[in-house]
């Protein structure tokens, strides 16, 4: 449509064939209704496009009126280029086969540990717990296809996704899609990311907590967030937030065919212990390893982002702003495999579709580019990473509390 950003020396014609935008401008077309952005100086109307964005429109919207160009272009085009001649995009059949063979292995184990030893409370936990990881390691699993990293075609990655997301797990992958993808796109932006909507439960970084002091807002003693984080954040995550929002989504929009996938895994579940425990008996068993499942996720999942900064958007470039809202757990066997390799979620934010068995293979590149451009690149062991979630919503809380009292 034309250039964006500063004006430059053009000829005649070239002006009279490439109308020039001011930025003011530009900014201004971040309505619903009309939305551009620029890419490398180009400025392009998407307004009717959005709603073919592979990711949904809001992913999109997100950037409307925006530089949407990743900045540090050219080292980090050349990062990527040396990541593709090395072959890190291309996935390992055998690593991913085993992955979704030991998910099976359990779910059969845990079958075979019933019928064997009968439904004492002993068995019953133990099995709670499989299940459990089985469920977990099936959610590590399904980010892996809806991220399109395992196959080379799109249409196959979307197939399976819908397997392990609905067949394995009882979801949505448009459900998922919905909501990953957007905060892929701006991590740790307040009204942009999802994941940092906590409706009103916590205040997250710096600057929310001092809004709702000055505000005298109080939905909840934020002071001693860090304290109730652990009553409502862990265990009721997936078995009632996500539940709820899970079923209401396919439901009110219609997502026919993920509903269709979830009834299968409920239709599987049910038949296999229904024998042995009853229908109460199941929907307990079910909702016990829902708890678990909640637990393992949330102290995953939270302890890349929480920590570090939340804020509005800032309108960083595309490295710098992954960065700040992403950090590293150190690398072990069990780390890799109990957090389905998000303890490279630097790596994968960078870098979303390259298969995960990978990201150690590109992390030295990565740190090499951030120590080039003055980014600072996180790593921390993973007991810390767990304790600085808690340490970042008792700041929170305190930043809250003194300017609830004082300002």
């Amino acid at each position: 449509m034309g250039k964006g950003g500063e004006k430059g020396e053009e000829s005649g014609e070239c002006k009279a064939q490439i109308p020039l935008y001011t930025w003011e401008e530009i900014q201004k077309h971040n309505l619903r209704t009309d939305k551009w952005l620029v890419i490398e100086r180009k400025v392009y109307n998407v307004t009717q496009w959005a709603h073919r964005h592979p990711g949904g429109h809001r992913v999109i919207s997100h950037c409307a009126g925006e530089d949407a160009t990743p900045q540090l272009v050219e080292d980090f085009r050349t990062l990527r280029k040396t990541a593709e001649d090395m072959n890190l995009f291309r996935a390992s059949p055998l690593f991913f086969s085993l992955y979704l063979a030991h998910i099976i292995a359990l779910e059969a184990l845990a079958w075979l540990m019933v019928s064997y030893f009968g439904t004492g409370w002993i068995t019953t936990l133990l099995l709670a717990f499989i299940l459990a990881t089985s469920q977990a390691q099936a959610g590590w699993l399904q980010h892996d296809f809806g991220h399109l990293s395992v196959f080379k075609k799109s249409s196959w990655n979307h197939l399976v996704h819908k397997f392990v997301i609905g067949h394995l797990k009882g979801a949505s992958a448009n459900w998922w899609n919905h909501r990953h993808f957007q905060h892929h796109a701006k991590p740790n932006i307040f009204k942009k990311d999802p994941d940092v909507n906590m409706l009103h439960v916590f205040v997250l970084g710096d600057t929310q907590p001092v809004e709702y002091g000055k505000k005298k807002l109080k939905y909840l003693p934020y002071n001693h967030q860090h304290e109730y984080f652990f009553l409502i954040f862990p265990p009721l995550l997936i078995p009632v937030y996500f539940q709820i929002q899970i079923i209401s989504t396919m439901i009110k929009r219609r997502f026919w065919a993920d509903l269709a996938w979830a009834f299968s895994y409920y239709m599987r579940y049910f038949i296999t212990y229904i024998p042995f425990y009853g229908v109460l008996g199941s929907l307990s068993l079910l909702t016990f390893v829902r708890f678990l499942e909640s637990h393992w996720f949330v102290w995953v999942t939270q302890m890349n982002h929480i920590p570090m900064e939340i804020d509005s958007e800032k309108h960083k470039d595309w490295l710098s702003s992954q960065l700040a809202a992403t950090c590293n757990i150190e690398q072990s066997f069990f780390n890799d495999w109990f957090t389905g390799h998000l303890n490279f979620q630097i790596e994968h934010h960078l870098f979303p579709t390259m298969p995960r068995h990978n990201f150690w293979k590109v992390k030295p590149l990565v740190k090499s580019l951030c120590a080039k451009y003055g980014v600072q690149y996180e790593e921390k062991p993973l007991g810390k990473a767990f304790v600085d979630i808690v340490g970042s919503l008792k700041k929170s809380g305190d930043l809250w509390l003194d300017a609830y009292l004082h300002k």
